[in-house]
């Protein structure tokens, strides 16, 4: 039975999409463009849903423009960007300057992990999609989600233990 992505409740995947996407991309403010992009691209025509729910949908069409801005950035020259500005206070996460460097980290970390792994953890541990919704959304196996979550978990933790 198909049904249509309504519009309006994409606001209540917001914050959720934009941490799954600052874990793509390691870094806040192409988080919040790649977010700004899908949601531009889903909203550009109207979307009919087969048996997912909105976000599951939402975070398999992030991930493909993702893997599309990759694609052409790599065909483009490379620039160096400009260092951070210290740690100044982040909305999100409650100003406080530990945690911001913190979160900082951990989203480096899962932005640095091979896809496979990186989109696993995405789905699970920072969009919050259980197993069996994180295996439809990314077209695998249950089990293969839980395999490629626990080594994903494991890679993370040596480069921030590293």
């Amino acid at each position: 039975m198909e049904r249509r992505l309504d519009p309006r409740a994409m606001g209540d995947h917001i914050d959720r999409l934009y941490r799954a996407a600052w874990a793509f991309c390691g870094s806040r403010e192409d988080a919040e463009d790649l977010v700004q992009e899908t949601l531009a691209r889903v909203l550009a025509k109207p979307r009919f849903l087969r048996r997912e729910d909105d976000l599951a949908y939402l975070l398999r069409a992030m991930r493909n423009v993702f893997l599309t801005q990759r694609r052409t950035e790599s065909r483009r020259p490379r620039t160096v960007p400009l260092p951070e500005e210290g740690l100044l206070a982040d909305r999100r996460a409650g100003g406080d300057p530990e945690a911001v460097y913190a979160t900082r980290e951990v989203y480096a970390a899962v932005a640095a992990l091979p896809g496979e792994f990186r989109d696993v953890l995405v789905a699970v541990d920072v969009a919050g999609l259980s197993y069996k919704e994180a295996s439809k959304a990314l077209g695998i196996r249950e089990g293969t989600v839980m395999s490629r979550l626990h080594r994903g978990r494991g890679r993370v933790v040596r480069a921030l233990d590293g």
